[in-house]
């Protein structure tokens, strides 16, 4: 029994700075990006992000792969991570509702991911997409068109009738 006291103390007395060196993660600012970008654009109301460079943004109208980290700078610190992403929204969305559940999104993806603290996630709005409110102006002229072309239309319907009871039948 003494043995096993002598051990269990013998363990917990190892330092947690030496545990620390040698087991050590290391966490890509690409990848937290990532996680934010998707994290960002699943929220109804973005319209997508703004690329941070001009050559990103040429690469992408050529045909380049999307990236999913576009628009999208992560500052890590030691065990803290700061967030700034560049978006577009869409018209007619209540930016500061958008952006309070932009920010929760992402910072609850991140620690979740992670495991990194998500100290600020700043939001830079640098657009307005106006794509979504086109398209719904379309539909309601299409709507439009539809039912001008239902009152020209005349449908009859035919109906097989009961025997319609005589007043002396009927009875309250």
């Amino acid at each position: 029994m003494s043995e096993q006291k002598e051990i269990f103390e013998e363990i917990t007395e190892i330092p947690e700075t030496e545990s620390a060196e040698v087991n050590s993660i290391k966490i890509a600012p690409e990848v937290v990006a990532t996680i934010a970008g998707i994290s960002t654009t699943e929220i109804d109301g973005v319209a997508g992000m703004c690329s941070s460079s001009f050559a990103g943004g040429i690469a992408e109208i050529l045909g380049g792969k999307k990236n999913p980290a576009k628009g999208i700078k992560v500052d890590i610190k030691e065990n803290s991570t700061i967030i700034d992403l560049y978006i577009i929204v869409d018209y007619g969305i209540r930016i500061p509702e958008l952006a309070w559940e932009i920010q929760e999104n992402v910072k609850n993806n991140v620690e979740t991911m992670t495991g990194l603290t998500v100290e600020k996630v700043n939001i830079h709005v640098d657009g307005v997409s106006f794509k979504k409110a086109e398209e719904a102006e379309k539909q309601a002229e299409n709507i439009d068109d539809d039912d001008e072309a239902a009152d020209d239309e005349i449908i009859v319907e035919e109906a097989e009738l009961e025997e319609v009871p005589d007043d002396d039948d009927m009875q309250l």
